[in-house]
């Protein structure tokens, strides 16, 4: 089981972007310039501490997570697509004219079981 997924046609964006930029990492924005959305950036150029948590790997790129905004969101499964138009972040895809966005459901009984074992 999972708690983060990615569409087909995200994972060919982030292919090419994986390509051009080397070894990248998602980070779950907590609502600064473009709300809550998924930030694509270069590995080194966000501090991760610990108080960050990776919530999954999506075609070997690390998807994280703040925990005091996993708190909100721990109930649900994140699904990364991709759209067009700017967003307002400094995510690698806004120079392709492209932003990432997060597309959210309940996890389910058993997922929840499973994902959020106290």
């Amino acid at each position: 089981m999972e708690r983060v997924s990615i569409t087909e046609k995200a994972k060919k964006v982030l292919d090419k972007l994986k390509s051009k930029h080397g070894e990248l990492i998602f980070h779950q924005s907590g609502g600064c310039c473009d709300g809550s959305a998924p930030m694509l950036l270069e590995k080194f150029d966000m501090y991760l501490d610990e108080s960050d948590i990776l919530l999954g790997t999506l075609n070997d790129v690390n998807f994280y997570m703040n925990t005091d905004q996993f708190e909100y969101w721990k109930h649900t499964h994140l699904t990364v697509d991709v759209t067009e138009g700017r967003g307002a972040s400094f995510s690698l895809e806004i120079p392709l004219g492209l932003r990432f966005l997060i597309h959210s459901r309940l996890l389910t009984d058993e997922e929840n079981e499973v994902l959020n074992k106290k």
